[in-house]
């Protein structure tokens, strides 16, 4: 018995496909995942840039923000943050209109 210990068992086959099929579901899941966080992150920053905005107009209403070009550069941010979070939403129901047009 121990002259055939390099010999191991055969594991048996799965169908044909399954292991393809396995492997499309998982980069489907990455996929969903890593867009998602693209668009938590870009929400993130949104509500970021305009809560900064919003402490700063409340700094500069009492008369306790120092430097007056903060306002409108943190004002700019937040404007872009939110065309990009624009873009980002229009961009993706593009998407899904072009996936629903096709036909199986």
């Amino acid at each position: 018995m121990e002259g055939a210990a390099f010999i191991t068992p055969m594991m048996p086959w799965n169908a044909i496909g399954v292991q393809e099929e396995v492997r499309q579901t998982a980069v489907v899941n990455a996929e969903a995942s890593l867009f998602k966080d693209v668009f938590k992150n870009t929400i993130n920053q949104v509500r970021e840039s305009q809560a900064d905005v919003e402490i700063k107009q409340y700094l500069l209403a009492t008369g306790q923000l120092d430097d007056a070009h903060a306002l409108p550069i943190a004002e700019a941010k937040a404007g872009l943050s939110l065309d990009v979070l624009i873009g980002l939403r229009n961009k993706t129901l593009e998407a899904y209109n072009e996936l629903i047009k096709i036909s199986i």
